[in-house]
């Protein structure tokens, strides 16, 4: 389906921004709560661009390029919030005690400037030029061209809203249930396998099960083989080997060899995931500059013509921003070492600051957006380019400091390489959601460097709302590992990334990683790779099983990982029910919008929820006296989680056949 585009179509409008920026507020805080609860975010261009076509089209002159600008700043803005991975390590270090407003917005700004930087030369290599198959950044285009085409159209834009509506307040409904304490907040069972232990767990959390449509079968698939190792294979063995004390119970025992072992393997199996796609890598990152260098040479020939549909913001301006930026990074880096015991290595540190964040941010953005262009933004690397950051950042400063190492000088060096660390995952974040968007706008015919700017507004917005969501989640539950000192509630987010990217931070700079776990994963990874490979040759390209999908889901606690798996097949069951059913496409575009309005609402309760816990001073501020035991509850978690899915499955069903009609 094609949409005729007026030569000079309205694009960044008032409106659009004021639209984008608000919808960024909604999603960034989501983001931010799933991604310290659970460790994992979610894409949020799809729904974006479904809010924004229904709220704008009670405006005739609005243009399908105007609604791509309001979703290309919205998705920018919430993909910013993956920089929670980093960021709690500071607090988990007793570095920070609460969230300073100043440092974590110019490290999420100034990341994501460079973001757009960095990926704005390889636009035409790996979208203009590319057969990269870009699937969410093609379904978002889709969505768009369906909702502005026809009357049919805006039909299903009304019926998207909706969804998204219905699944936020069906989440949100659920996740109250748990807060009542009606409801399990997680299912699980622990046993003991001869002198070993092991078990499985699953959060109570429709989020997941969202997240886990949003993923796909094929992620499922590969996280459900990290489960089975994890669980089946590496606990058992490990506990076997390590058997547990005198009334040591058997979650406890299983628990903590996963949590001091296994997931160090999952790690290492991540950073192997990732090592191999960087090297894999260098020929579309240099074609991709060559590619820009040569269109500014013609440019410039041709008398500065450019089909409107060509034209990216100049690439001298690329190259003046991404060194002006340096101006305010060294700055940020300088006054995060103010005061401290670094002061007097302040110069080099800041030196390696800002060499790492260039040439370590250049390769981050570059792997992460090819690999959104391969497998989609919510499936890139981010956690294996978040740990290899990490290992680098901190061997570098490790380097400087040794000279003057002491306790409070390795918590300091500590502390920095998380910063560092920080602003190059927003790098990789921003480089990752970019090419995403820069394809949605190639199919719908928006002008890239427009979409550029709004890019830029997004990252602003989303660097505003970051550290105030942060900071009162901080104060209402804090983070497991931190000291916690002004927290009210007694059960802390498990911050699960940012805990192990702090550990590894830890464990280089004072000597006592676990190397040898990390090579075992590695080696692991290494295998998966293979496999994954022989695969996708046998299959000719039908059937893969991402690793980074099996590291995941090793290093990520199996109530997480669970009901991922079965949120997975839950929407491949469904999508095949669809298929060549009357209205079985809108169906299925239904069926991806409630899942992401589970994420939204059940995230946006929570964060409610921290402000109630803030405002009243109590840790359980919406808990009622019950006498159902724990066994009931989660019989009662998983009846309602149950009809609630199939319930608005069906409804997804019988709207796709409304519309179509």
């Amino acid at each position: 389906m094609s949409i005729a585009a007026p030569s000079n179509p309205k694009e960044i409008t008032v409106r659009g921004i004021i639209l984008g920026i608000l919808i960024t507020l909604v999603f960034t805080a989501a983001q931010v709560y799933l991604g310290l609860k659970v460790g994992l975010t979610f894409a949020t261009s799809i729904p974006a661009a479904v809010i924004s076509m229904a709220l704008l089209s009670a405006f005739k002159d609005a243009t399908i390029q105007e609604n791509n600008i309001v979703q290309t700043i919205a998705s920018a803005a919430g993909t910013l919030a993956s920089v929670i991975f980093v960021l709690p390590g500071l607090l988990m270090i007793g570095w920070w005690a609460k969230v300073p407003f100043w440092p974590t917005f110019g490290a999420c700004a100034i990341g994501g400037v460079l973001g757009v930087m960095y990926t704005m030369p390889l636009r035409r290599a790996l979208v203009s030029q590319s057969d990269l198959p870009y699937p969410e950044g093609v379904a978002a285009a889709e969505v768009l061209k369906v909702g502005m085409a026809s009357r049919a159209g805006a039909a299903e834009g009304k019926a998207g809203l909706w969804a998204v509506i219905w699944g936020s307040v069906a989440s949100a409904v659920f996740a109250a249930g748990a807060a009542v304490k009606l409801m399990a907040g997680e299912v699980a069972i622990y046993f003991r396998t001869g002198s070993g232990a092991t078990g499985i767990g699953a959060s109570s959390s429709l989020a997941l099960i969202g997240a886990g449509h949003l993923m796909g079968i094929t992620v499922g698939i590969a996280m459900l083989a990290g489960l089975v190792i994890a669980w089946g294979i590496m606990v058992p063995l490990m506990t076997s080997l390590s058997p547990a004390a005198a009334g040591v119970d058997a979650s406890a025992h299983a628990l903590g060899i996963w949590s001091k072992e296994v997931r160090m393997m999952g790690a290492g199996v991540i950073g192997m995931a990732a090592i191999i796609t960087l090297a894999g890598l260098a020929k579309p990152i240099f074609g991709g500059l060559k590619s820009a260098m040569e269109s500014a040479r013609k440019a410039k020939l041709n008398g500065g013509v450019l089909d409107r549909t060509e034209q990216d913001l100049p690439i001298f301006v690329v190259g003046l921003v991404t060194l002006l930026s340096m101006v305010p990074a060294g700055w940020l880096l300088a006054s995060f070492l103010q005061g401290g015991p670094l002061g007097s290595l302040a110069f080099p540190l800041v030196a390696v600051g800002i060499a790492y964040i260039l040439v370590a941010g250049i390769f981050a953005a570059a792997v992460c957006g090819y690999m959104a262009g391969l497998i989609g933004s919510s499936n890139s690397p981010v956690s294996g380019i978040a740990i290899l950051t990490i290992l680098g950042a901190a061997l570098s400063v490790g380097m400087v400091g040794r000279s003057i190492m002491g306790p409070e000088v390795a918590q300091a060096l500590i502390a920095y390489a998380l910063f560092v660390t920080t602003v190059v995952l927003a790098v990789a974040v921003i480089g990752n959601d970019n090419l995403q968007d820069l394809k949605t706008g190639q199919l719908v015919d928006a002008t890239p460097w427009k979409q550029q700017v709004g890019l830029l507004i997004g990252v602003v917005a989303g660097s505003c709302v970051v550290p105030p969501v942060l900071e009162l989640l901080n104060h209402a539950n804090g983070f497991v590992g931190a000291p916690n000192l002004n927290s009210i509630s007694d059960q802390p987010l498990a911050a699960p990334q940012a805990l192990l990217i702090s550990t590894l931070a830890k464990g280089v700079i004072g000597g006592q990683l676990r190397w040898d776990l990390l090579g075992y994963g590695a080696i692991v990874g290494l295998v998966l790779v293979l496999i994954n490979f022989g695969l996708k040759k046998s299959s000719n390209g039908k059937y893969s099983l991402p690793p980074l999908g099996v590291g995941l889901a090793i290093y990520l606690p199996s109530a997480v990982i669970t009901p991922v798996c079965i949120g997975a097949v839950a929407g491949y069951l469904f999508d095949r029910a669809m298929e060549h059913k009357v209205g079985g496409d809108t169906a299925k575009r239904l069926g991806v919008l409630v899942m992401s309005g589970f994420i939204v609402g059940e995230s946006l309760f929570n964060v409610a929820l921290a402000g109630l816990i803030v405002v009243s001073g109590k840790g359980e501020p919406l808990a009622i006296a019950n006498s159902l035991s724990e066994a009931q509850t989660m019989v009662v978690a998983l009846i309602f989680g149950v009809a609630m899915v199939w319930g608005l499955y069906r409804w997804s069903a019988k709207s796709g056949r409304s519309v179509a009609a």
